[in-house]
């Protein structure tokens, strides 16, 4: 392999795997606060639980962070170019990622876990609020970073290709952000709620911790429910019509429209053909893709071939499954959760055996929902590393030849296996124990 793919290898690696943990902290937090809300009020379980899972995003963050560092150096290490060219515009996101969130989500961590009883029930709830603002402070100055990428604004650029910072305001007022923003926050309170759930239901299974069990299900639902309904509209709806505005041969690739047409139809499932320029055994809901994207049953949609192929996007096909896969998800989510809360409604959800098998094995799918959302905005930006502007051929170091690139490779590979079975192995200890048997105002122990 050349370097460049072997570079990208490398980053699309060990960005998907960091990835696994934020989401699920970024979930939890907001999950914890509102129990924490409900323990300031007298709920006595709510603190239990909320002690519980904080226990979860204690070990959870440290692998974040852990995983994290690594993509900060290789910026530096697989991306020189790209780090010359735009380093006063990232620099400045990732620097306030830094100093503003991750330092005030890492300080107050401690404090959640380790000093209830110093803090007391209000000082304790008060922290778990500056926990949850300083992990969702954290992804809003990454998302910006990559929302630059995506839609550059409030830069310069001089003749030798290299961009100035023009205004920050810009950037971190930057429309694409936003809607990006949200999206992402959506899709990692999913992954926590579904979590939540899951593991709540795994213990009603096996008739243990009733009552924490229980809040913790029927929360995970209930978040997840909203959750679920905001990712497919507004969030979603919002960032599919940006594509479509910014960057519409991305639009045209991901829907798998090959075609200018009027009236074009929404396509649920099908085959991308490239050589004949068409879907295979395509299900399609007529005229549905022009009346979501302008809100008019005849709109035209661009179609993929009115772009010169150097525009079109590396790799078509994954481009155009990435997509499918979670907006798939994306549905079974609403529908799950949906069932769930009619049957919590009814006051009959802990007892429904099958439903509690089918929340526990979903655990794993919203951490593919939001790798394979991630994937859609990533491999839809290609070939550009700031669209439209500076090409990934042109961003990666030409120093750090193929051979050391498919080293380091490996060496992630191994090493985060390593750390994985770690890490499974505290989380399945914390499961194991359980929450505390004292639901007064305790400690939650050291992880």
């Amino acid at each position: 392999m050349d370097p460049l793919t072997l570079h990208r290898w490398q980053f699309a690696f060990t960005i998907t795997y960091h990835y696994l943990f934020p989401q699920l902290t970024m979930g939890l937090a907001l999950l914890i606060f509102i129990l924490k809300t409900r323990a300031l009020r007298g709920d006595t379980t709510a603190n239990q639980t909320a002690n519980f899972w904080t226990k979860i995003l204690g070990v959870t963050f440290v692998m974040g962070v852990v995983t994290g560092i690594p993509m900060e150096f290789q910026f530096g290490t697989n991306w020189s170019r790209f780090s010359e060219a735009t380093g006063s515009i990232i620099g400045q996101t990732l620097a306030m990622e830094g100093v503003y969130s991750f330092f005030l989500e890492s300080a107050f961590l401690y404090l959640l876990l380790f000093q209830e009883k110093r803090l007391g029930p209000k000082g304790h709830w008060a922290v778990s609020l500056l926990v949850f603002i300083g992990t969702w402070l954290s992804g809003f100055f990454i998302v910006a970073t990559n929302a630059w990428m995506q839609h550059p604004v409030g830069y310069e650029l001089d003749a030798e290709g290299i961009f100035h910072l023009k205004s920050l305001a810009a950037i971190l007022g930057n429309p694409w952000a936003h809607a990006q923003y949200i999206h992402v926050m959506v899709g990692s309170v999913i992954t926590g709620s579904f979590v939540m759930a899951g593991i709540s239901a795994f213990y009603l299974l096996k008739n243990r911790h009733q009552a924490v069990a229980r809040k913790g299900l029927y929360l995970g639902v209930f978040v997840g429910l909203v959750a679920s309904l905001l990712a497919a509209y507004p969030t979603g709806d919002t960032q599919a019509k940006l594509v479509y505005q910014h960057q519409p041969v991305t639009f045209a690739a991901m829907e798998g429209h090959f075609h200018t047409s009027k009236g074009a139809g929404l396509v649920i499932l099908g085959q991308p053909d490239l050589e004949k320029m068409e879907l295979d055994n395509p299900i399609v809901l007529p005229r549905m893709l022009s009346f979501l994207t302008h809100a008019r049953w005849n709109a035209t949609i661009q179609g993929l071939t009115d772009f010169d192929r150097d525009l079109w996007p590396d790799n078509v096909e994954l481009l155009y499954y990435s997509y499918h896969i979670m907006a798939g998800l994306g549905t079974l989510f609403i529908l799950l959760m949906m069932t769930s809360a009619y049957f919590w409604l009814r006051k009959s959800l802990s007892h429904k055996r099958w439903l509690l098998w089918a929340l526990m094995l979903a655990m794993p799918l919203p951490y593919i929902a939001n790798t394979t959302g991630w994937m859609t905005a990533e491999l839809g930006r290609q070939p550009w590393v700031v669209y439209n502007l500076m090409r990934t051929a042109d961003a990666h170091s030409l120093q750090v030849s193929a051979g050391n690139t498919l080293f380091t490779l490996l060496g992630f590979m191994g090493l985060y296996t390593l750390v994985s079975m770690l890490y499974f192995f505290l989380l399945m200890r914390i499961i194991q124990a359980g929450p505390d048997s004292t639901p007064s105002n305790s400690s939650p122990g050291v992880v």
